[in-house]
């Protein structure tokens, strides 16, 4: 995040985001304080697009948020699919469901159901194959999890590499993902 102020801006700073507008006293407001303001705003439009239209990739995402006032880097709106935890099936991205209405262990199996193909181990390593443009929900889908066997989680297009401490728990958690691929 960058950091500083807005000292060398004359009299008024003025964010236009959607329908709203911001306006900041240039003397001594950290950007600290308006950068999550304007990510919110972001993270929020991302949303209601999703909710709206069909969305195939992110650069189409970046296209439609530009249209609202968003001008975002290909880094940025990966950040925010990471953060908002958006999947990506064979219709787009979409919204992940709340997680007041599914927890933990049906929401990876439904993940893994849908996008997992196959899982092999290599060592303490892991690589899962998964449908393509899914490796990324799928890696995040298994951070979230928390599961004490992963260490760290790597996404390409269609497969992820699963980093264990050591190759008992590599295999344990094997069993555990093929439990769960349809």
């Amino acid at each position: 995040m960058k950091t500083g102020t807005l000292d060398d801006l004359e009299c008024v700073t003025v964010f236009l985001c959607l329908d709203t507008v911001f306006l900041y006293k240039a003397r001594k407001m950290p950007l600290e304080r308006i950068l999550p303001l304007m990510k919110q705003q972001r993270h929020q439009t991302i949303r209601d697009i999703l909710e709206r239209v069909p969305v195939a990739n992110q650069d189409d995402l970046r296209r439609k948020l530009a249209t609202r006032g968003f001008h975002v880097t290909q880094a940025t709106l990966s950040r925010d699919v990471h953060e908002l935890r958006l999947l990506k099936g064979p219709a787009g991205y979409a919204v992940a469901p709340t997680a007041a209405a599914d927890e933990g262990l049906p929401e990876i199996r439904e993940v893994l159901g849908s996008f997992g193909l196959e899982v092999r181990q290599a060592l303490n390593l892991l690589v899962l194959i998964t449908t393509t443009g899914s490796a990324q929900p799928v890696a995040a889908s298994l951070d979230y999890e928390d599961w004490a066997e992963v260490l760290g989680t790597i996404a390409g297009d269609d497969t992820v590499l699963v980093i264990c401490a050591n190759e008992k728990q590599a295999t344990a958690l094997k069993t555990r993902i093929e439990t769960y691929l349809a």
